[in-house]
Parts: C-alpha cells; structure tokens; sequence
C-alpha cells in the first residue's frame, strides 16, 4: 500500500506538471496568434497626391483611422509639379501608392493602365442608384477621354469645382470700380492699378495649367463648347475661334492686364503671396480659393474670406460672356489595380466622398462637394457662406463643359503654346498648328 500510495502521489505530480505545461503552451500559443492577429488587422494604406493640403489630409486621415482602427493611412502630399513627377516614377518602377489624386480625362488617361475600375465597389457601398448622390458633371468626367466602349470608372470625384476669377474686395473699394464685365473694363481699370504698383491680374504663369486655365475660359467665351468637338475630330484647333483666343491671350500681356514678371512667378507660393499680401486687384485661382481662410492664423484678407469675392470671366467679344462656368471634378481618386488591400482603399476613398473623413474635407473648405449635401459645419462670416453659396447653389448646378481635357499630349501642347505665345516666341497661329499636330484621333 505505501509503494502505491507514493506511486500514486508520484503520478498525480507529474500529471499535474504536465498539465501546467500544457496551459503554459496554450497560453503562449494564444499570445502570439493575438499578436499575429492583430497585426494582419492593420492594413496601411499609402496616399500619393497634390491635394487636399497638408493639414486638410491629416484631418481626414484623422477621422477615417478613428471610424476604421485596423486602417493605417500614409500620405505624401507635394505641390502638383513634385506630385506629377513622382507618380511618373512611381508607375515606371511599378511600386504606385494604394490610392492616388487624380484629374479627370488627360491625367487619368495617362495612368488608366494602373487603376481598378470602381463602378462595382460603388454600387456596393451606396446602392443601385449610388450616381444619383453625385452631382452629375462628376461622374460624366470621371469617363472623360475613355476609349470608346470603355465605360469604366478609373476614379471616383471627391471634389468638384468652377473656374473662375476673384477680385481683392478693398482694392475695388477703394479704386471705385465693380469687377470688370467687358474686356474693355478691364483695360481701363488695369492703367489705374498699374498706376498704384498692383496687378490688375495677378498670374503665376510659370505654370501650365492656370494659363491654360485662363484660355478655357476664353474659348469658352467665344465659342463655347467647340474645344471639346475638336478633341474627338469633329474641329480642328488650327479654327479661327481657337487663333481668335490665343490672340485675347496675348493681349492680357500687351495690354498690361497680366503683370509683368509673371512667366518667371509660380501659382504657389508666389502669386499666392502676393495676393494674400494685397498686390493683386484679380487673380485666377478659382473655387478652391475659400480653402485659404482655413488656415491657421491666415492672412487678414483671407481670414473668413473677407478680403475677397468670386466674379466670372470678363465677356471679349462684346455678346456677353456665358451664363455657365467651366468646371467639374477639381480632385479624383483612383485605386491601384495592384493593391494588396483594395477592399481597405475603397473604404478610405468612399470615407473622403461621403463619410467622417469628407465632413473634415468640407469643413475646411477645400472646394466644392462631389457628393450631393455636404457643407461646412460652420462658417466664419456671413460672407464666406455666401461665397459658399453662390459656388454650390449657383455656379457648379449649372457647369456643362469640364475644366480639364481629355488627352495629355493635346493639353501639354496648349501649355507649351501658351507659355510660348505670352513669351512672343511664337504666333497665335503657328501655337495652335503646335496643338493640332499633337493630336491623334481617340481610340
């Protein structure tokens, strides 16, 4: 009995070590599946742009991180000539971002070989009818210069915008002026501010993409919605309401309305600046310009916006200028088609359309709403509301034509053509025989 009885003692201490080695494991083994775990949860998501601005993406990012914690989102913003060579990089090395800014039609088209279609998530976040919470011109863009039968959806518009002009409010008061109708208007009122050391428009023409800005709004003026039959053969840009408009260009140089200097200035910081600083009676910066008062500390004029008001471009040719304004997608984004995590970025991007991460997107003003209903929480000015207002309720309901052009090579042409025209390299007529040899007729 006692050799039984030690036998027995002997073997329940050595069950119940093994026992405890056996919790021991499983209890280790469980650590590390959680950690294993938790670390597959966190997905990271990179973000490659120009725009939102710094701070406004970090607000976003802020927002979407909290609404979706297993999602971690990386963000390199650079001004828009960084952002256009390092996408091009980026794509040539094939290491492109999981979701990346976007402009309809040429900048699109130059990448569309890298992105997913989207048309399909949509309709699985929003619904059947999940276009219907757009605003239209939106999503008419985001298949602007597709291939014919290709009605994919590359990239999906988070914000929308209108081109136009803004006059300095003080300048004006204090010059007596209203805001120039008539291109004759403008000349007068530009002797005088030349006179007063101010640019009566201030441009930073270093950039393409506002002079070619500016002469859209000119053809538009002349012969509107000809610029887009041109660009799918059905014109020629060598026709003489596109010569016509090139020569108006030139006259904002020779008649003293663009300042001098203003093919050595950048849009940003340099007219910025400027304009902030109160050297410039208009400028063309557009709706995205209320994204200014948003800033910490902004400048006086910027603050609430009160230093500055939206006005449509002056008419040139003595008809009247149209009641509509060019417009349509300002930003867009498209995913990857070689994402790893494309479920986890089309969360994101519907998140800045529509969500927590848009909200933060609009209040800071950034532009106008792709999606149908969203405004700013608060406003710091009866004024600024109001500029809010005429953009939303007024301007962008009635935008029929785009901003942006659908093939790259046509819009690298023009720019190069402007830059040259202004420069008096070339003639309006030989610039825009440079635009016509550019293009090719789309597939």
């Amino acid at each position: 009995m006692l050799y039984l009885r030690k036998t027995t003692e002997n073997f329940t201490l050595i069950e119940l070590m093994a026992v405890v080695t056996i919790i021991f494991i499983l209890a280790l083994t469980a650590q590390t599946f959680a950690a294993s775990a938790g670390q597959q949860e966190e997905v990271v998501i990179e973000f490659l742009s120009w725009s939102p601005i710094v701070n406004t993406t970090n607000k976003m990012i802020a927002a979407t991180e909290a609404k979706y914690p297993g999602i971690k989102i990386k963000a390199d913003i650079t001004n828009y000539p960084e952002f256009l060579i390092d996408l091009k990089v980026r794509a040539a090395s094939g290491n492109m971002p999981d979701i990346i800014g976007l402009e309809p039609g040429a900048l699109t088209q130059e990448y569309r070989d890298f992105l997913m279609p989207l048309q399909d998530y949509s309709k699985s976040f929003w619904g059947d009818n999940w276009q219907d919470k757009f605003y239209m011109i939106g999503i008419q863009q985001a298949r602007l210069g597709n291939p014919s039968g290709d009605e994919n959806i590359y990239g999906l518009p988070v914000l929308t915008q209108t081109i136009n002009l803004w006059y300095t409010i003080p300048i004006y008061q204090e010059a007596g002026f209203e805001p120039p109708k008539t291109y004759n208007e403008w000349v007068t009122q530009a002797k005088y501010f030349r006179k007063k050391g101010i640019a009566p428009l201030m441009l930073g023409a270093l950039d393409g993409w506002l002079n070619r800005d500016i002469y859209m709004q000119l053809i538009h003026n002349i012969a509107p919605g000809k610029i887009y039959k041109a660009e799918v053969g059905d014109a020629k840009f060598t026709d003489p309401e596109f010569v016509e408009a090139m020569k108006w260009w030139k006259r904002l140089f020779d008649d003293g309305i663009i300042q001098v200097g203003a093919l050595g200035l950048t849009a940003y910081p340099g007219s910025m600046e400027l304009i902030e600083g109160g050297r410039a009676a208009t400028f063309p910066m557009s709706s995205w310009w209320q994204q200014q008062a948003t800033r910490q500390n902004p400048p006086e004029l910027s603050a609430a916006m009160s230093g500055f008001t939206p006005f449509k471009f002056p008419d040139v040719t003595g008809n009247g200028a149209p009641d509509d304004l060019l417009g349509g997608i300002d930003v867009m984004i498209g995913i990857s088609k070689d994402t790893k995590h494309p479920e986890e970025a089309f969360k994101v991007l519907a998140d800045w359309i529509s969500g927590a991460g848009a909200q933060e997107l609009i209040n800071t003003v950034n532009d106008l709403p792709a999606y149908k209903g969203l405004e700013p929480q608060q406003y710091a000015s009866e004024h600024q509301k109001a500029v809010w207002d005429l953009f939303t309720k007024k301007w962008m309901p009635n935008v029929k034509y785009a901003r942006q052009l659908r093939d790259p090579a046509v819009k690298f042409a023009l720019e190069n053509a402007l830059a040259a025209v202004a420069a008096g390299e070339m003639t309006p007529e030989a610039a825009m025989q440079s635009v016509q040899a550019s293009w090719t007729m789309p597939k």
